[in-house]
C-alpha cells in the first residue's frame, strides 16, 4: 500500500469506499472538494500494483489537537492492515505538526473500531450522548496522547 494526499480525482473512489462502509461518516462530494480550503487534510491508501484507492482518512488540526473525522477501508481490503497504515501515517504527521493529542468519535457499538484504536494506544476520554443518528447512538470519544504538556 502507498499513502498519498487526497486529490480531486480521488473523490469518486472515496465516495465508493464510503458507500460500501455504512459505519463511516457519509460525506458528499462537495465536502471533499473543500478539504484543501480548510485545516482539514485527507489521505488515501492505494494499491502499489494498480494505484487503486482502497481506503481514506480525513483529519482536522486545531492548535495542538488533531481530530480524526473519517476513516474507511473498502470491504475487499479489510483485514490486510490498510487502516493501520493510514493511522500510522496520521500519527506521524500529527507529531511532525506539533499535535499533542489525537481525538476521534466512534459509535459505542462499534467494538471492532474501538479495539482497533485501543491497539494504537487510544483510550476513552468521554461520551457524546445521541451523537449519531440512524440509529440514534452515543459516541465514545477516544484520545491518544502524543506529548506531555509543558
Amino acid at each position: 500500500m502507498h499513502v498519498r494526499a487526497l486529490e480531486p480525482r480521488d473523490v469518486r473512489a472515496v465516495l465508493a469506499i464510503q458507500k460500501a462502509s455504512p459505519e463511516a461518516a457519509q460525506w458528499t462530494a462537495a465536502d471533499y472538494a473543500h478539504i484543501d480550503q480548510t485545516a482539514t487534510q485527507a489521505w488515501i491508501a492505494e494499491t502499489e500494483a494498480s494505484s487503486e484507492a482502497v481506503a481514506f482518512l480525513v483529519v482536522r488540526q486545531a492548535a495542538d489537537e488533531l481530530e480524526i473525522l473519517n476513516l474507511a477501508v473498502h470491504p475487499d481490503y479489510r483485514g490486510r492492515g490498510t487502516a493501520s497504515i493510514l493511522l500510522k501515517a496520521a500519527i506521524v504527521r500529527a507529531r511532525e505538526s506539533g499535535a499533542a493529542k489525537i481525538f476521534l468519535e466512534v459509535r459505542e457499538s462499534n467494538a471492532a473500531a474501538i479495539s482497533f484504536y485501543k491497539r494504537f494506544g487510544f483510550n476513552a476520554a468521554g461520551c457524546r450522548p445521541h451523537y449519531y443518528g440512524n440509529p440514534d447512538e452515543n459516541a465514545l470519544i477516544l484520545a491518544l496522547v502524543l506529548a506531555s504538556a509543558p
